[in-house]
């Protein structure tokens, strides 16, 4: 039946019974990475109950049909499954939608991920139906402990924040509001996991147009070799690098 008028579409509501179709559940999930100790982290939870009860999970959770949007409801669950209550500075994006029928043994849930990168974040206190909350190097992380399909989730999150820190300025979100080009360069290290040559690496983020901005400011000291105090910067306000930062080839070339 084609709707010709307001009517029709409004009876047409009225008749419609969501549950002559199959239900589905939405979820979100957020990969939480920051650098502790230099050594990049992901945040993840002790699953207090089942499924998968005792094991490291993504923080994540229902969305409140209705009530929200899926970007409100990252943002509460990685407050409430953590005890995190004020996230300054964290920068949070969607990542993907993940929803194959069997990834959730209680009914087919669809879980939209999102990724959030953020400055050195104090320890999490778990909340919500969270038993723990911990940061977890990624380096040493066993992907075979994650519950449902939390690894697969990682793993692309993580590709995406390596891809994100060649064309665009996110690396700064890892770092306070103003820093050194060491510190810049230690948080590309870090989350490429390749070192970077010093002097390369400031020649070519100094060279990339609205990247960084000086402040007019220095470190209060040199280096422990006896060099010179190194200039602070902020952001600029480029969104785009261009010319991208590149990340080495896996060669080394």
């Amino acid at each position: 039946m084609s709707l010709s008028a307001p009517g029709d579409e409004q009876d047409w509501l009225a008749a419609y019974d969501p549950r002559e179709y199959p239900p589905v559940a939405v979820t979100v999930d957020v990969v939480a990475l920051t650098l502790r100790h230099g050594t990049l982290h992901v945040l993840l939870v002790e699953r207090g109950t089942p499924p998968h009860l005792g094991r490291l999970a993504l923080p994540g959770g229902f969305l409140r049909a209705g009530r929200e949007d899926l970007a409100t409801a990252a943002a509460r669950e990685l407050a409430e499954e953590t005890g995190l209550t004020e996230l300054p500075r964290v920068h949070l994006e969607q990542l993907g939608s993940y929803g194959a029928p069997d990834r959730d043994p209680r009914m087919h849930v669809v879980s939209v991920a999102h990724l959030a990168f953020a400055p050195d974040l104090p320890d999490p206190q778990a909340g919500s139906d969270a038993a723990a909350a911990a940061w977890h190097p990624v380096d040493t992380l066993d992907p075979a402990a994650l519950a449902f399909d939390h690894a697969r989730i990682l793993a692309d999150a993580l590709d995406r924040a390596r891809a994100k820190l060649e064309y665009t300025p996110l690396a700064a979100a890892f770092l306070g509001p103003d820093f050194t080009i060491p510190e810049l360069r230690a948080v590309y290290e870090s989350v490429w996991g390749d070192p970077l040559h010093p002097g390369n690496f400031h020649r070519k983020v100094l060279s990339v147009p609205g990247f960084l901005r000086p402040t007019g400011d220095t470190t209060p000291h040199g280096s422990p070799r006896g060099g010179p105090r190194a200039r602070r910067y902020r952001l600029g306000d480029a969104t785009r690098l261009h010319p991208p930062l590149l990340r080495p080839a896996p060669d080394g070339g």
